[in-house]
């Protein structure tokens, strides 16, 4: 009876020690912080989360994640493209990620230290800096100024967006 309950014993621990390990790897292949998961817009784990919203900043957005680590909330936005080369995020991104920084910030009244942007390749972590910060809100006035004008000039200088656009048929200009 007590080599049974020892083998049994021994049994579970093995099984327990396999699923850490396996845990321990699916995280570091999820691209997420270590962390309390506290937020997720992905429909996979949670129902459809609730926007943040910022009448002050007249902004709302939806962080993929949000991860409650050591050093504080950290929102993490995943992408399913890779990455652009040189182990940096392309700007539209981090425009995207620091807009979620100033949203936690503002609704949850904790600064973020950075956030992740998860590529299917690699993930990217960006600080969440006071001159991100002044270029996030210049880049927001700069868009409410356009929403005004009734002609806004648009960037041609991504073939591969062009290409994909939904507009291109009447557009007029060609990509760069």
């Amino acid at each position: 009876m007590w080599i049974g309950l020892l083998l049994l014993s021994g049994l579970l621990l093995y099984l327990a020690l396999r699923l850490r390990r396996r845990a321990a790897r699916n995280q570091r292949m999820s691209g997420l912080p270590e962390g309390k998961l506290v937020y997720a817009d992905t429909g996979r784990w949670s129902a459809v989360a609730k926007p943040y919203f910022s009448e002050r900043y007249r902004l709302t957005g939806k962080p993929d994640y949000l991860v409650d680590t050591d050093d504080g909330l950290v929102p993490v936005e995943v992408k399913r493209s890779a990455a652009p080369p040189g182990g940096r995020a392309y700007d539209s991104h981090v425009m995207q990620l620091a807009a979620y920084c100033l949203l936690i910030e503002e609704v949850d009244g904790e600064t973020p230290p950075h956030g992740f942007i998860r590529y299917a390749d690699a993930t990217v972590q960006i600080d969440w800096t006071d001159d991100l910060r002044d270029l996030l809100l210049d880049t927001l006035e700069e868009m409410r100024d356009d929403l005004g004008r009734r002609d806004v000039a648009r960037s041609h200088d991504d073939p591969a967006r062009c290409a994909a656009c939904g507009v291109r048929h009447g557009c007029g200009r060609e990509a760069l």
